[in-house]
C-alpha cells in the first residue's frame, strides 16, 4: 500500500501517494479527487518510451481517456515557446474546462504542464506523476509552476496546486546515474535546512540510497515531501517561510544561467550553491567549519559537484541581482544555521562575502 501525504490548503488541499509499483491505483486516487476523464497527458519522447503505454493502459483500464502531447527533453526547452505547443494541441483538438492535464516526467515536464494548466482556459486541473528524484521530491510538490526567460530561470510563471501526486520511486531504476544524484541534492537540503536527524540519516544510509534500494527510497521522498508540505500548508505563496526551501538555490540558479540552461542540472547547481552559502553561513558565525565539510562530504559522496565554475564574481553577482527573492534591491539568502536549522537573511552588499567563499572553495 502507498504511504499517503496530505498537503492541507483548505479548497486546494490534495494528497501525495507514495510506494513502489502504486501505479495501478492511479485511477481510483483520480476518481476519489473527481478528476476529468478526459485528459492530456504531458511528457517527452524520452519517457514516453518507457512509460507512456503503460500508464495510458492503466488509465483506460479505469475508464479514463488519455491522448499524448509530447515536448523536447532538456532544461533549454522550458520556455513560452515550447509552451506554445502544448495550447496548440489542447485548442486543435477541443479540450475544454472539463478536460484534465497529468504531468509524465522530471521537472520540466511538471512546471510546464503545471502552467499551461493554470493558464488554459483560465484553469484546467492537473496531477503530478513525477518519474524522475528531483521531481518527485521537489517540484512536484507545492504548486510552482514556471517557464525560464533568457534573463533568468522561472521567472514567468504562477503558484497552482496540483489535484494529486502520485511518486512510485520504481521509476528511480530506469534513472541515469547522474539525474539520480542531482535529486539527491534537494533531498539533502531537507535535512540542511530543517531536521537534523534527516541528515543523520542520509549520511548513515548514503551507500544503501545510491544503490537505490527501495525501501531507503520510499522514506527518503516521503521524508522530503513531508517537510515540504509542512512549510507549504504555513506558506504557500513563499511570503516568509517557505523561502527557506530556496536554500542553496540563489547561487544555484546563478550558476544554471551563466553556464546555459541544461549544461549544469539544476539539482548540480544547487549542490554547489548549497555549498556556497554554508561556507557564507559560516563566515559570518552561523555554522561551524566542520558543519561545512559535513555538507560538502555528504554532497561529494552522492557524485554531486561542489566547488563553484569560474565565472566571474560581476557575472555571479549580475545575475543574482536578478533573482526572486531580491526586494528593493537587497539580495536575500538562505543560511544554514549549523545543520538541521536556517534563516532568511537581507545580504545588502554581496560582494564580500561572496568573494571571500568562492576563494576558500576555490
Amino acid at each position: 500500500m502507498p504511504e499517503k501525504l496530505h498537503v492541507g490548503l483548505a479548497e486546494r488541499s490534495y494528497p501525495i501517494w507514495i510506494g513502489a509499483g502504486i501505479w495501478d491505483k492511479l485511477p481510483g486516487a483520480l476518481a476519489a479527487v473527481s478528476f476529468p476523464r478526459r485528459i492530456a497527458v504531458v511528457t517527452n519522447p524520452l519517457v514516453a518510451g518507457l512509460y507512456l503505454e503503460r500508464l495510458q493502459g492503466v488509465l483506460s483500464s479505469g475508464g479514463f481517456s488519455s491522448e499524448a502531447i509530447l515536448l523536447p527533453d532538456g532544461e533549454e526547452h522550458k520556455s513560452l515557446a515550447t509552451l506554445e505547443t502544448i495550447f496548440d494541441y489542447l485548442i486543435e483538438k477541443g479540450f475544454d474546462r472539463h478536460c484534465g492535464m497529468i504531468a509524465l516526467g522530471g521537472g520540466v515536464i511538471g512546471d510546464m504542464t503545471g502552467f499551461a494548466a493554470a493558464t488554459y482556459l483560465r484553469g484546467v486541473p492537473f496531477v503530478q506523476v513525477p518519474t524522475t528524484l528531483l521531481a518527485q521530491v521537489d517540484s512536484s510538490v507545492g504548486g510552482k509552476t514556471a517557464v525560464n526567460h533568457p534573463l533568468g530561470k522561472n521567472l514567468i510563471g504562477a503558484f497552482y496546486q496540483p489535484r494529486h501526486v502520485q511518486i512510485d520511486v520504481t521509476t528511480l531504476e530506469s534513472l541515469a546515474e547522474r539525474e539520480f544524484a542531482a535529486g539527491l541534492a534537494e533531498v539533502v537540503k531537507y535535512g540542511v535546512i530543517r531536521d537534523r536527524s534527516f541528515f543523520d540519516w542520509l549520511v548513515e544510509r548514503a551507500a544503501d540510497i545510491r544503490l537505490r534500494e527501495r525501501s531507503c527510497l520510499i522514506e527518503a521522498v516521503a521524508r522530503s515531501c513531508k517537510i515540504k508540505a509542512d512549510v507549504v500548508e504555513i506558506d504557500e505563496k513563499e511570503d516568509s517561510l517557505r523561502a527557506i526551501l530556496n536554500f542553496g538555490h540563489t547561487f544555484g540558479h546563478a550558476v544554471e544561467t551563466l553556464s546555459g540552461y541544461g549544461e549544469i542540472k539544476h539539482g548540480e547547481a544547487v549542490s554547489i550553491g548549497m555549498v556556497v552559502a554554508a561556507e557564507i553561513s559560516r563566515s559570518l558565525g552561523l555554522c561551524s567549519r566542520k558543519d561545512v565539510e559535513q555538507l560538502r562530504t555528504l554532497l561529494a559522496s552522492f557524485r554531486l559537484p561542489v566547488v563553484p565554475p569560474d565565472y566571474p564574481l560581476s557575472e555571479y553577482l549580475r545575475v543574482m541581482g536578478r533573482d526572486k527573492k531580491v526586494r528593493s534591491g537587497v539580495l536575500r539568502m538562505v543560511l544554514n544555521r549549523g545543520l538541521g536549522d536556517c534563516e532568511v537573511r537581507d545580504v545588502p552588499d554581496p560582494e564580500a562575502l561572496l568573494a571571500a567563499a568562492l576563494k576558500s572553495l576555490s
